[in-house]
């Protein structure tokens, strides 16, 4: 396993980052218990979660990843292990998080980061990240911004917490030693220049990371974000690097085979649009005429881009995990990365 810093902090990471969202509904506390161990054991020190984990929400699953974590959490040394989490927002209806109070405030976010401290139970997270934009933004397959959403159905503007207000809280939670670094997920270039920005006008923490979702059929970062990545000297966590498990070309071998997409219909729109399924062929044909899987070849892809300072995996079954684990020890030649790249300029970001 490589490892590498986060940001501008001191936090060294693990390529891989082993993601937790199916705990508590796919996956059970055993379950969740083998992954963990058997990611620490080949190197993994990364663990990312998030207060309304298991994905699809539910009311009646909500922070049932954190509390399984927490009940792993208590028998390790906390000090080998970076613990990430993050803090649900705006923009999308649960009604069960602080009772449909979803701005981020102030008082929201420090009732949040204490849940996911206790669920979790240690006494600080290593990355606090906010899971998504306060503001008016397409997300989760929304790909237009949309100026009408700037206002109520009164036509008041709607009143968004500011990103000076989000980071003074932030702040407060890293002075007090909760929080050793903070970073955005879910964001758009113009957001993670906000925050750098305001972060250097007044003298606040400065984000770490961004978690986005990348992979062979969403690349749509690579048009702005990556060069702000750079120069700003964020880190990208990439999420997602199997589309839903689509790359993994299960789906187009067998549209009923057992995943999230069949389990919970209707979830995912960002991978319902026309272009998915032939651009899935594509790759997976791609991969097998060169000797890899479908899943090696989409891994490998994303562990290895310039940009992606750690790559989020997730997975249902030990055969899984292990398969995903292993392909990073996979290195893409040049004349097969060209391929890909004919393929992306054929049918470009599919499943924005």
């Amino acid at each position: 396993m490589d490892y590498t810093k986060l940001g501008k902090t001191d936090l060294t990471v693990s390529k891989v980052c082993l993601g937790t969202m199916t705990f508590g509904d796919q996956n059970t506390q055993a379950e969740a218990n083998a992954q963990l161990d058997y990611a620490l054991a080949q190197g993994v020190n990364f663990i990312d979660t998030a207060e309304m984990y298991p994905v699809p929400p539910q009311a009646e699953t909500f922070t049932r990843t954190e509390t399984m974590i927490g009940h792993w959490l208590k028998n390790q040394a906390r000090d080998q292990v970076v613990l990430g989490s993050k803090v649900a927002g705006r923009n999308r209806y649960m009604p069960w998080i602080r009772n449909g109070d979803d701005r981020l405030t102030r008082a929201n976010i420090r009732c949040a980061i204490e849940g996911s401290l206790r669920r979790l139970q240690t006494d600080y997270l290593d990355i606090y990240q906010i899971h998504w934009p306060e503001r008016n933004v397409p997300l989760f397959g929304q790909y237009q911004f949309d100026p009408a959403l700037e206002f109520d159905e009164t036509g008041a503007e709607k009143a968004w917490v500011s990103v000076q207000t989000q980071l003074e809280t932030l702040a407060e939670l890293v002075k007090e030693g909760k929080v050793r670094a903070i970073g955005v997920s879910n964001e758009t270039p113009y957001g993670v220049m906000s925050f750098c920005r305001v972060a250097e006008a007044f003298n606040l923490p400065r984000i770490a990371t961004v978690q986005n979702c990348y992979h062979l059929m969403n690349r749509g970062m690579e048009f702005g974000l990556t060069e702000i990545l750079y120069r700003e000297e964020v880190s990208l966590l990439a999420y997602s690097p199997l589309a839903f498990g689509h790359l993994s070309a299960k789906y187009l071998d067998n549209p009923q085979a057992k995943g999230r997409v069949t389990q919970f219909l209707g979830y995912a729109q960002r991978y319902q649009k026309p272009n998915v399924m032939p651009a899935v062929a594509a790759y997976a044909a791609l991969a097998r005429e060169n000797g890899l899987t479908p899943t090696q070849m989409a891994l490998s892809y994303v562990y290895h881009r310039w940009f992606v300072s750690s790559t989020i995996i997730g997975a249902t079954s030990m055969v899984q995990l292990k398969e995903n684990m292993d392909a990073y020890e996979v290195v893409l030649s040049d004349a097969l990365l060209a391929q890909i790249e004919q393929i992306h300029l054929t049918m470009m970001n599919p499943a924005p």
